[in-house]
């Protein structure tokens, strides 16, 4: 399998984040759609088994990988007399790429917020448009109001047509993202691959496509990532530990309980395409960790692209309606190299 790197940037608002697993969900009906359902067959042929055809990461900020989610003494401080800005601190959630091959207590103090993140970005998109104004953060969030009409009165009303409103995500212009793909070329080719991803922006992903949601485009080719093979780990470090770069289901794989860290989220997850009018669109909720997690293994292979392990199936549905459903458990990895705590 080889790992690549595409670029995304944002077109319209969107409804739903730019998660892996939702990602695959979506690239999953494109596939579908474009080369038919009993190729889609063959590419999730032992999907969960350990044998999947493509893994997606999180959308990420562009050169930025997610900040290690551990106990905060690991980091190092700039001056142990100050108290430390816990409300700054919580911001930080993006690690420069170049950071990666430096020593990991300083990780936190290189790391940036979303608005460090936007704040290049933005500059240099601003000098190219001087009508444009540069401040702006790198993403708002705003409820748009809905309405459904009852046809005999013509007008709104109560319960099912109350009007209320929807969340939208709207990322500043300048912003662009990165989005790592583990992808096993025998089976799905790069350029089925790009041509997916670019009708998926065409159309729109996730909640409202219907109506202008979601939509991004490709800005130039994909490119193999060097994020992989221990390369991230500092000179005369020795990786010992796996950073995701999207959500993961580590459950029963063997890594440490004790020093591996990670946040979770339930996610209950709902059928796209036209497996919305099936009359039971939802799954059955999935527990997953969260992008940034660290974990560690009995024995870190350097070269391993990925972590995880493939959901649902018809052994294990997540799916009342489609039992062959599968859920991307999968998450694209970076071997680094933690710190290692020693008692006397």
């Amino acid at each position: 399998m080889r790992t690549y790197r595409f670029t995304l940037r944002p077109l319209s608002a969107f409804g739903t984040p730019l998660a892996g697993d939702t990602l695959f969900g979506q690239l999953c009906w494109t596939l579908r759609h474009q080369l038919g359902n009993a190729r889609l067959n063959d590419l999730l042929h032992g999907y969960t088994s350990g044998q999947p055809f493509a893994v997606l990461s999180d959308a990420l900020p562009t050169g930025h990988v997610p900040l290690p989610c551990v106990p905060s003494e690991l980091w190092q401080r700039s001056n142990a007399a100050d108290a430390p800005d816990r409300k700054a601190l919580k911001k930080k959630k993006w690690l420069p790429t170049a950071a990666l091959a430096t020593p990991f207590a300083t990780w936190q103090a290189s790391a940036h917020s979303d608005t460090e993140v936007a704040a290049p970005l933005i500059s240099a998109w601003a000098t190219q448009d001087h009508h444009r104004n540069p401040a702006g953060s790198s993403h708002t969030e705003r409820a748009q109001p809905h309405n459904t009409i009852n046809r005999q009165t013509g007008t709104t009303g109560e319960g099912q047509f109350s009007p209320y409103a929807m969340p939208q995500l709207w990322f500043h212009p300048a912003m662009q993202f990165d989005l790592v793909v583990v992808l096993d070329e025998v089976r799905l080719g790069i350029t089925e691959l790009s041509a997916a991803l670019g009708y998926m922006g065409q159309v729109g992903f996730g909640r409202d496509a219907s109506i202008g949601l979601g939509k991004f485009e490709l800005v130039g080719e994909a490119v193999t990532n060097s994020l992989h093979g221990g390369g991230s780990a500092p000179t005369g470090s020795t990786a010992n530990s796996y950073l995701t770069l999207g959500p993961c289901a580590p459950q029963g794989l063997g890594f440490c309980p004790v020093r591996s860290t990670y946040q979770v989220a339930t996610r209950f997850g709902r059928h796209g395409d036209s497996a919305v009018q099936s009359g039971q669109p939802f799954k059955r909720p999935v527990l997953l960790a969260k992008a940034g997690g660290v974990f560690w293994p009995e024995t870190l292979d350097a070269s391993r692209q990925f972590i995880g392990q493939g959901l649902g199936g018809s052994a294990n549905p997540v799916s009342l309606a489609m039992p062959e459903t599968v859920q991307q458990g999968y998450a694209p990895v970076i071997a680094i190299a933690q710190l290692v705590e020693t008692t006397a």
